[in-house]
Protein backbone atom coordinates (compact mmCIF):
# COMPACT_ATOMS: atom_id res chain seq x y z
CA UNK A 1 0.00 0.00 0.00
CA UNK A 2 1.61 3.66 -0.49
CA UNK A 3 0.41 6.80 0.50
CA UNK A 4 -0.35 10.03 -1.21
CA UNK A 5 -2.03 13.04 -0.29
CA UNK A 6 -5.11 15.15 -1.11
CA UNK A 7 -4.26 18.80 -0.41
CA UNK A 8 -1.78 17.90 2.09
CA UNK A 9 -4.25 15.04 3.68
CA UNK A 10 -2.61 11.31 3.61
CA UNK A 11 -4.53 9.42 1.30
CA UNK A 12 -3.59 5.24 1.27
CA UNK A 13 -3.41 4.01 -2.43
CA UNK A 14 -4.06 -0.10 -2.79
CA UNK A 15 -1.45 -1.94 -4.66
CA UNK A 16 1.95 -0.85 -6.60
CA UNK A 17 2.58 0.42 -9.45
CA UNK A 18 4.25 -1.03 -12.14
CA UNK A 19 7.83 -0.42 -12.08
CA UNK A 20 10.67 0.16 -15.00
CA UNK A 21 11.76 -2.93 -16.05
CA UNK A 22 8.64 -4.57 -15.41
CA UNK A 23 6.08 -6.19 -18.28
CA UNK A 24 2.97 -4.37 -17.70
CA UNK A 25 -0.38 -6.33 -16.75
CA UNK A 26 -2.78 -6.65 -19.53
CA UNK A 27 -5.88 -5.11 -18.90
CA UNK A 28 -9.54 -4.27 -20.56
CA UNK A 29 -11.29 -0.62 -20.15
CA UNK A 30 -13.84 1.07 -21.76
CA UNK A 31 -13.99 3.07 -24.66
CA UNK A 32 -16.05 5.78 -25.99
CA UNK A 33 -18.41 3.71 -27.80
CA UNK A 34 -18.38 1.65 -25.22
CA UNK A 35 -16.50 -1.27 -26.45
CA UNK A 36 -14.33 -2.89 -24.74
CA UNK A 37 -10.19 -2.21 -25.37
CA UNK A 38 -7.11 -3.98 -24.49
CA UNK A 39 -3.59 -3.42 -23.83
CA UNK A 40 -3.36 -5.92 -26.96
CA UNK A 41 -5.21 -3.25 -28.89
CA UNK A 42 -2.41 -1.20 -29.09
CA UNK A 43 0.24 -3.94 -30.07
CA UNK A 44 3.46 -2.16 -31.47
CA UNK A 45 2.73 1.21 -30.33
CA UNK A 46 4.39 2.67 -27.56
CA UNK A 47 2.02 3.85 -24.72
CA UNK A 48 1.59 6.69 -22.04
CA UNK A 49 -0.95 5.64 -19.63
CA UNK A 50 -2.28 9.23 -17.87
CA UNK A 51 -3.99 8.00 -15.32
CA UNK A 52 -6.40 10.38 -13.35
CA UNK A 53 -9.34 11.05 -10.83
CA UNK A 54 -11.69 12.61 -12.86
CA UNK A 55 -11.30 14.79 -15.87
CA UNK A 56 -14.14 17.28 -14.10
CA UNK A 57 -10.79 18.65 -11.86
CA UNK A 58 -8.71 21.27 -12.81
CA UNK A 59 -5.44 19.38 -12.53
CA UNK A 60 -6.72 16.00 -14.74
CA UNK A 61 -7.96 18.36 -17.57
CA UNK A 62 -4.79 19.79 -17.65
CA UNK A 63 -3.04 16.81 -17.80
CA UNK A 64 -5.01 15.47 -20.82
CA UNK A 65 -4.39 18.81 -22.31
CA UNK A 66 -0.75 19.06 -21.94
CA UNK A 67 -0.27 15.25 -23.30
CA UNK A 68 -2.67 16.23 -25.83
CA UNK A 69 -0.40 18.63 -27.09
CA UNK A 70 2.90 16.53 -26.86
CA UNK A 71 1.39 13.31 -28.35
CA UNK A 72 2.14 14.90 -32.11
CA UNK A 73 5.60 15.14 -30.92
CA UNK A 74 6.69 11.67 -30.17
CA UNK A 75 6.55 8.85 -33.23
CA UNK A 76 4.47 5.54 -32.79
CA UNK A 77 3.12 6.90 -29.25
CA UNK A 78 -0.49 6.70 -28.09
CA UNK A 79 -1.70 8.14 -25.24
CA UNK A 80 -4.34 6.98 -22.94
CA UNK A 81 -5.94 9.01 -20.27
CA UNK A 82 -7.68 6.62 -17.94
CA UNK A 83 -10.25 7.47 -15.53
CA UNK A 84 -13.34 6.35 -13.76
CA UNK A 85 -15.31 8.85 -15.96
CA UNK A 86 -17.89 7.42 -18.17
CA UNK A 87 -17.40 7.54 -21.78
CA UNK A 88 -19.61 9.76 -22.52
CA UNK A 89 -18.18 12.85 -19.88
CA UNK A 90 -14.72 11.92 -21.30
CA UNK A 91 -16.06 12.47 -25.27
CA UNK A 92 -17.97 15.74 -23.64
CA UNK A 93 -14.87 17.09 -22.45
CA UNK A 94 -12.52 16.55 -25.29
CA UNK A 95 -14.63 17.90 -27.60
CA UNK A 96 -15.18 21.24 -26.31
CA UNK A 97 -11.56 21.19 -25.34
CA UNK A 98 -11.13 19.85 -29.18
CA UNK A 99 -8.39 17.30 -28.06
CA UNK A 100 -7.31 14.69 -30.71
CA UNK A 101 -4.47 13.60 -30.09
CA UNK A 102 -5.68 11.47 -26.58
CA UNK A 103 -7.84 8.60 -26.06
CA UNK A 104 -9.87 8.14 -23.22
CA UNK A 105 -10.65 4.89 -21.39
CA UNK A 106 -12.68 4.30 -18.40
CA UNK A 107 -12.69 2.35 -15.77
CA UNK A 108 -15.92 1.95 -15.67
CA UNK A 109 -15.53 -1.97 -16.25
CA UNK A 110 -11.65 -2.01 -15.11
CA UNK A 111 -11.70 -3.10 -11.37
CA UNK A 112 -9.19 -5.69 -12.38
CA UNK A 113 -6.59 -2.40 -13.94
CA UNK A 114 -7.47 -0.65 -11.01
CA UNK A 115 -5.97 -3.23 -8.97
CA UNK A 116 -3.12 -4.85 -11.12
CA UNK A 117 -1.90 -1.22 -11.69
CA UNK A 118 -2.11 -0.23 -8.08
CA UNK A 119 -4.17 2.94 -8.12
CA UNK A 120 -6.52 2.02 -5.86
CA UNK A 121 -7.85 4.89 -3.89
CA UNK A 122 -8.57 3.20 -0.57
CA UNK A 123 -9.72 6.30 1.55
CA UNK A 124 -10.74 9.65 1.82
CA UNK A 125 -13.47 12.04 -0.34
CA UNK A 126 -11.48 10.02 -3.58
CA UNK A 127 -12.00 6.60 -2.20
CA UNK A 128 -12.71 4.35 -5.09
CA UNK A 129 -11.30 6.78 -7.90
CA UNK A 130 -8.26 6.07 -9.09
CA UNK A 131 -4.73 8.15 -8.44
CA UNK A 132 -2.91 10.22 -10.33
CA UNK A 133 0.03 8.20 -12.22
CA UNK A 134 1.52 8.03 -15.43
CA UNK A 135 3.18 4.44 -16.47
CA UNK A 136 5.50 4.39 -19.77
CA UNK A 137 4.88 1.04 -21.85
CA UNK A 138 7.50 0.47 -25.30
CA UNK A 139 6.15 -1.41 -28.02
CA UNK A 140 6.38 -4.68 -26.35
CA UNK A 141 5.00 -3.51 -22.82
CA UNK A 142 7.62 -3.25 -21.02
CA UNK A 143 7.59 -0.53 -18.41
CA UNK A 144 10.10 2.37 -19.28
CA UNK A 145 8.42 5.08 -16.52
CA UNK A 146 5.98 5.14 -13.69
CA UNK A 147 5.55 7.59 -11.27
CA UNK A 148 2.39 7.65 -8.68
CA UNK A 149 2.14 11.48 -7.87
CA UNK A 150 2.59 11.86 -4.69
CA UNK A 151 0.16 14.86 -4.24
CA UNK A 152 -3.08 14.50 -5.94
CA UNK A 153 -4.13 17.99 -6.70
CA UNK A 154 -0.30 18.52 -8.66
CA UNK A 155 0.31 17.39 -12.29
CA UNK A 156 2.51 14.33 -13.12
CA UNK A 157 6.29 15.64 -14.54
CA UNK A 158 5.48 15.63 -18.20
CA UNK A 159 9.30 15.68 -19.19
CA UNK A 160 10.35 12.51 -17.09
CA UNK A 161 7.57 10.50 -18.95
CA UNK A 162 7.90 12.14 -22.35
CA UNK A 163 11.81 11.62 -21.76
CA UNK A 164 12.19 7.85 -21.93
CA UNK A 165 10.33 7.95 -25.20
CA UNK A 166 12.83 10.02 -27.34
Amino acid sequence: MAQVTLKGNPVQVNGQLPQAGSKAPAFSLVAGNLSDVTLASFAGKRKVLNIFPSVDTPTCATSVRKFNAQANEVANTVVLCISADLPFAQARFCGAEGLENVQNLSTLRGAEFIENYGVAIADGPLKGLTARAVVVLDENDNVLHSELVKEIAEEPNYDAALAVLK
